[in-house]
């Protein structure tokens, strides 16, 4: 667990620049209510997904674990892990930040990512016309991570099966050239990071913080990518995740007052 300290430190460099990238995503009050309104839209794809089955890779108590983060960036989310913790089989081009600490991952529209300025008109765009999609990777220290907002960041526990299913979700997103390597775009928005082709196509139903839930659901966790199309809706399914759970009352037992709602991300 990353300790976070009471007095705010000084910033690095490393870190002003993620605090800078984070505000590139403030998008305009009607760019932010079209997602609210789509959310409500795909109910059938919304049940179709909690009726999907998924691996159960929840650690038996005992087993260890590897931490995850899921980061939210105002805009959109990322998952963050421990660079040490990846199986290079599973997940090579981790390679491309050798000295990172910690690897930040997340997934969107070509343009709209990469645009040095993006606009509410990238944002609409991105949902009706996709210019395709992009990785964009990070390598950064444990100190950036630590300083970002609590509220921002939540630490999940994934088996080690878990973990190699999601970071093979990762790997499978790539594009590749016609030789079989990943097709590396330019660099990225902060620290050492990079911006890859990707693979799926990204649309209005299936947005950066769609992929994001995928990626979790592939690690075994509770999470339900079908209708999640905000940053809001996975920061609240990850905390969930988080929560203890309660086995079912044995029979002839009381059972214990239902656990209260939390609020909406």
């Amino acid at each position: 667990m990353l300790q976070r300290s009471s007095v705010a430190p000084r910033r690095t460099a490393e870190e002003e620049r993620v605090r800078h990238a984070r505000e590139r995503y403030t998008v305009p009050h009607e760019v932010r209510s079209t997602i609210r309104v789509a959310a409500f839209l795909p109910t059938v794809a919304l049940a179709a997904g909690c009726l999907a089955s998924v691996t159960d890779r929840e650690p038996p108590s005992g087993e260890p674990t590897r931490a995850a983060w899921v980061v939210d960036h105002g805009w959109h989310t990322a998952i963050v892990v421990r660079r040490g913790d990846v199986d290079p089989a599973v997940w090579p081009e981790v390679g491309d930040v050798p000295e990172a600490a910690l690897v930040e991952v997340a997934w969107g529209d070509r343009d709209f990512y990469m645009a040095k300025d993006p606009t509410g008109w990238l944002a609409i765009k991105a949902a009706f016309f996709t210019s395709g999609s992009v990785l964009h990777v990070v390598g950064f220290s444990e100190s950036t991570l630590a300083g970002l907002p609590a509220s921002a960041v939540v630490e999940l526990r994934v088996s080690r099966g878990g973990f190699d299913a999601m970071t093979r979700f990762f790997h499978d997103e790539y594009q590749r050239s016609g030789e079989g390597r990943p097709v590396r775009l330019e660099h990225g928005l902060y620290g050492a990071s990079w911006f890859y082709a990707a693979r799926s196509r990204y649309h209005l139903f299936n947005t950066c913080n769609t992929w994001v839930a995928r990626a979790l659901q592939r690690a075994g966790l509770e999470v339900t990518p079908a209708g999640t199309l905000t940053a809001g809706s996975v920061m609240q399914q990850a905390r969930r995740a988080v929560a203890p759970r309660v086995d079912p009352p044995s029979q002839g037992q009381r059972p214990c007052s239902p656990p209260r709602e939390e609020a909406r991300g």
